[in-house]
Formats: structure tokens, C-alpha cells, sequence
């Protein structure tokens, strides 16, 4: 997509830091990371978000998430690893090419603070969810 900010890195119109780079995917630094190392992992396939992914490039992306993942890892010995995606606006997509978030974490300081705000369903609400998404698969 032409006027796509993640398509014009891959096309090495915009420079990056790039970590990792096969036939399907790019993998660079974040510009603006939460910790040291924060990584995004994009299909170089144009896909706005989860939603219209195709599943053969899903498979290719999280194919070599891992690989990118366990290089963080031995790279700088994170004590664990976020993985992220804001898949929308709504849910917080600013860069509407998919791209996966893994955000090596360190210590309670180190900059990303996740809160859960919990709902409680009773079980036969959970089993009418589950219901619902089957009917669509």
C-alpha cells in the first residue's frame, strides 16, 4: 500500500533498525519503545489487522515470532516478554498495517503497566459466548 508507514519500511523508503528479515515478514525496532529491545514484527503483506489476515500469513508470522522472541531473549535476558497487538482503532491501532508488539520486560519499573479490569460472567454466559463464536467459525 503506498501511503502505509510499516509498507514504505519494508520497501526501505523510511530507514529502520532492522532485527530480522525473511521472504514474509520484517522485523525492526520500535522507534518509540517501552523497554530496551521492544521489537515490531510485521507480514509484508499489507494487512490492516487481524481481522483481514489472510491465515497463510498469520502462519508465517508467528512462525518466526519465536525466533525473534528467543533472540531478544538471549540478547538482553529479559525476565519474561509481552506480546502485543492493537488490532483496530478502538483498541488502540495507530499504524494500520498489522504488527506485533514483543516488548522484552525486566522489572515492575520498566515502563509498561498492564491492568486487567476483569468482568465476572456466570458459566452458562461463558458457554453462550462460546456458542456464538463457534456458529461463526
Amino acid at each position: 500500500m503506498s501511503d502505509c508507514l510499516f509498507c514504505k519500511i519494508i520497501n526501505g523508503d523510511i530507514p529502520s533498525s532492522k532485527v530480522y528479515e525473511d521472504e514474509h515478514v520484517y522485523a525492526f525496532m520500535d522507534i518509540m519503545p517501552l523497554t530496551k529491545g521492544h521489537t515490531l514484527l510485521i507480514p509484508k503483506t499489507h494487512c490492516q489487522d487481524l481481522f483481514e489476515m489472510p491465515q497463510d500469513v498469520a502462519a508465517n508470522l508467528y512462525k518466526a515470532a519465536p525466533k525473534v522472541a528467543n533472540a531478544i531473549k538471549q540478547a538482553f535476558n529479559p525476565v519474561g516478554l509481552n506480546t502485543v497487538n492493537n488490532n483496530g482503532a478502538a483498541a488502540g491501532q495507530t499504524v494500520f498495517h498489522y504488527h506485533l508488539h514483543l516488548i522484552p520486560r525486566y522489572d515492575e519499573t520498566d515502563g509498561l503497566h498492564l491492568q486487567w479490569n476483569t468482568k465476572k460472567f456466570e458459566m452458562n454466559e461463558l458457554a453462550n459466548f462460546a456458542q456464538a463464536i463457534q456458529e461463526n467459525l
